[in-house]
């Protein structure tokens, strides 16, 4: 596992960081790759809330609603944090999570 410390632009608004594939947004990446375990906020690493969200929409025992606020919660995530906890070691870039 790896951090990959946040780069925010002056007005906080834009969140990205250095990844395999260059320098993408938390947002809109980060928050669909597979490889993304975790939030570091603070000293605590908090685990990607759409993870689990995810594999229960599989499942069919959570709704596309749970999804969107896992998604919310994500974002929140980001606005407290400070790096995302990735577990790409072979540098693979983005991979989606959402592929079967």
């Amino acid at each position: 596992m790896k951090s990959l410390l946040f780069n925010r632009n002056e007005t906080g608004q834009k969140v990205t960081v250095k990844c395999a594939d260059g320098e993408v947004s938390v947002y809109s990446k980060c928050a669909y790759c597979k490889h993304c375990q975790g939030v570091l906020v603070g000293k605590r690493v908090i685990p990607t809330p759409q993870k689990e969200k995810i594999a229960d929409v599989r499942r069919g025992v959570a709704s596309d609603e749970d999804l969107m606020n896992a998604a919310m919660m994500f974002n929140t995530l980001i606005r407290d944090g400070s790096a995302i906890i990735c577990d790409d070691e072979k540098d693979s870039g983005f991979t989606s999570s959402y592929q079967y």
